[in-house]
């Protein structure tokens, strides 16, 4: 069975293309185990992702693209519930193997989610002027990359 692509409305493709970058630090942590390199190397780069592209990638779905839904549908508070664990996990700093593990299980699969279905119900029921919203308030930046350390070379 092949995944058909997934045809994204013009105002959600720069957010998807975020939950690109995303699943790309799901690959480097994934990378960096492997090469067993010191789990606080990989941490400082998970937290300098959080930091700089999970935090406001967080809030500005929150601010214009989970309201076309609304808090109280259920596809809305899994997301949200998945944004408060992912921040849990980030801001947690013990048993780093197992937790960068944990980091990299639970983003994958949240952008995995969102992609497959959060999105695509939300393009099924969003009118123009909430599509037209979300193009106006998204302001995409190339994506820059810390390369302080690039411990998945």
């Amino acid at each position: 069975m092949v995944n058909k692509p997934i045809k994204r409305h013009v105002s959600l493709q720069p957010v998807s293309r975020e939950h690109h970058f995303g699943l790309l630090l799901c690959w480097k942590i994934r990378t960096g185990l492997s090469k067993n390199v010191a789990p606080e190397r990989i941490k400082n780069y998970v937290d300098w992702f959080y930091q700089k592209h999970l935090i406001p990638h967080f809030q500005f779905e929150e601010n214009f693209i989970f309201p076309i839904l609304g808090n109280d549908h259920e596809h809305i508070q899994k997301a949200l519930e998945d944004h408060k664990k992912i921040t849990s996990l980030v801001n947690q700093n013990a048993n780093l193997p197992e937790l960068l593990v944990e980091i990299e299980k639970t983003v994958e699969k949240h952008i995995r989610f969102e992609e497959r279905i959060l999105f695509n119900e939300i393009q099924k029921v969003a009118d123009k002027d909430q599509l037209n919203e979300i193009q106006d308030h998204h302001h995409e930046e190339p994506f820059m990359d810390n390369s302080e350390d690039v411990f998945w070379k």
